[in-house]
């Protein structure tokens, strides 16, 4: 049986740090803040929100609302993230994607300053996860996997790491911060010749491919770490991930759940690059 690597004790750990740099940065007289940027009443958008603003009361962190109707106009959000960048009390700022069809994404995200984009949404922030520099912070998801990771004592140091998905959002950038840490990493996609035993070569798993139960047990063998990133609901409405809940588990060492895995450590991800801002503008960090 797998040892199931949940969210929640990171989250716990995460919070602590967070909650304790907070202090720091309010005995200097600065109060880390999120702006948040919300264009209409998307269902999946408000949950994240209230997620979020949960998150971040818990420990310390001030939010800033910006909600724009469904019908607004691309000027009226570049004006808002304007005013944001421009905000020294802003420290960070969570823009809710995907826009409605009348926006045009590149325009937009390329309107953030990279210093407040704390969900790695902007070109910068990217290239700040490819080329190892602080410009901008990793998408928030991809650096939860690796906070799972960290926090359960995974070794990935000379360790064969395997990537299935390929998008900016997480696929790549995890890649490179596995990479990072001096595994070697194999970026897989939907069409990689013969899926299976290119994933049972690795030490680490990481599942990230938007389809739910794409990765079965004749992907994985014993020994191994997996990190599920999907999150889907099945024909019973529940909850269920990228891989295969129930084969994997008697198979692999170790695996996070779906749900109270990856999702569950993302939001403090994103607190914690607000904090993290706000420390380096401060000069804390």
């Amino acid at each position: 049986m797998a040892t199931i690597l949940k969210g929640a004790p990171v989250v716990a750990a995460m919070n602590e740090h967070n909650a304790a740099l907070c202090e720091q940065l309010k005995a200097k007289g600065v109060l880390p803040t999120l702006a948040v940027v919300r264009v209409g009443e998307r269902e999946d958008d408000l949950s994240y929100e209230r997620g979020v603003m949960t998150r971040c009361g818990k420990v310390g962190v001030k939010v800033k609302q910006y909600l724009l109707p469904a019908d607004a106009q691309q000027e009226q959000l570049l004006e808002v993230i304007r005013q944001i960048n421009k905000d020294d009390s802003i420290h960070g700022c969570l823009l809710f994607r995907p826009l409605p069809k009348q926006f045009d994404d590149t325009t937009v995200r390329a309107a953030l300053a990279p210093e407040k984009d704390i969900d790695g949404i902007t070109d910068a922030s990217l290239a700040g996860v490819f080329t190892n520099t602080e410009l901008g912070y990793p998408p928030c998801t991809a650096q939860a996997c690796l906070e799972i990771l960290k926090y359960y004592g995974v070794p990935l140091s000379g360790k064969r790491a395997v990537v299935v998905g390929r998008s900016l959002v997480v696929g790549k950038p995890a890649a490179m911060m596995l990479d990072r840490e001096n595994a070697t990493v194999t970026l897989c996609n939907s069409r990689t010749r013969d899926l299976p035993a290119v994933c049972k070569e690795a030490d680490v798993v990481v599942v990230a491919m938007g389809r739910m139960g794409a990765v079965g047990a004749d992907c994985l063998r014993a020994g191994q770490t997996v990190v599920d990133v999907g999150i889907h609901v099945n024909e019973e409405g529940r909850l269920c991930g990228d891989v295969q809940f129930a084969a994997a588990e008697p198979v692999v060492d170790a695996i996070t759940p779906v749900p109270g895995g990856v999702g569950t450590v993302t939001t403090s991800v994103l607190v914690g690059h607000v904090v993290a801002a706000a420390a380096k503008k401060a000069e804390l960090l």
